[in-house]
């Protein structure tokens, strides 16, 4: 079957229309357009908006050991697994023991303007103490940023979240942590395959939808502990 634009169109308004039904309620709040052809008219909002009121604003790093890790505006709250159905939680454990296993120290925060992995990646490693920080969609999508670095200029990527494994996301959290000692790096091979984009591309915008509506500028980054 060929997958063309109308198509992950068509069958992106049946998924919207389907959440809708089983109780995804339409707000009016929401900054996200269906299509004009959608019979949900006007604007909507797959999942009620997060209340971080009394978050506490992240502060900068000081220590060069630390490493800060980025997690997207729906992370473990509007979505708990990634693409590949990896629970979040884990995916977070895993991360931290791998910048712990380097003998580096972890700081969890929650970006709130951006769902960008890319600019993620890079506030979390300005904000961290080493200067080097890893930027994790609520997707799964990852990235290793330096802080003197241009937004697509990162240090790793890992774009395809359905083949991502836990044992990746630890190797990415030794790696970040590497990175900030001053080691050299190997970069982690990631497994590709040219048809992911297809099998996941309605879920993968539905989840950016989701966490995009999550984001709150005004709050900016607030420390977040992660596994609860």
């Amino acid at each position: 079957m060929e997958v063309n634009e109308q198509l992950i169109r068509a069958i992106t308004q049946a998924v919207v229309e389907q959440l809708h039904k089983n109780g995804a309620r339409p707000q009016t709040d929401a900054k996200v357009q269906p299509p004009a052809s959608s019979s949900l008219a006007g604007r909507t909002r797959i999942r009620p908006k997060h209340s971080y009121e009394g978050a506490v604003r992240a502060a900068q790093g000081t220590d060069p050991k630390e490493v800060v890790i980025g997690v997207g505006a729906a992370f473990q709250e509007e979505i708990k697994k990634t693409l590949g159905g990896l629970p979040l939680d884990e995916v977070l454990r895993n991360v931290k023991a791998g910048i712990e296993e380097e003998g580096m120290v972890s700081r969890v925060v929650k970006v709130l303007d951006t769902s960008d992995v890319g600019f993620m990646a890079l506030q979390a490693a300005k904000l961290s103490g080493s200067g080097f920080g890893i930027g994790i969609q609520s997707k799964g999508t990852t990235v290793i940023h330096q802080k003197d670095l241009y937004p697509l200029s990162n240090l790793e990527l890992f774009p395809q979240a359905p083949l991502m494994t836990l044992e990746t996301y630890r190797r990415i959290g030794r790696n970040a942590a590497k990175y900030a000692k001053g080691e050299k790096v190997t970069p982690i091979e990631s497994t590709n395959d040219p048809m992911v984009r297809a099998k996941f591309q309605v879920k993968a915008a539905l989840m950016h939808i989701m966490e995009t509506e999550q984001l709150d500028p005004e709050k900016g980054m607030i420390e977040w502990e992660g596994v609860k």
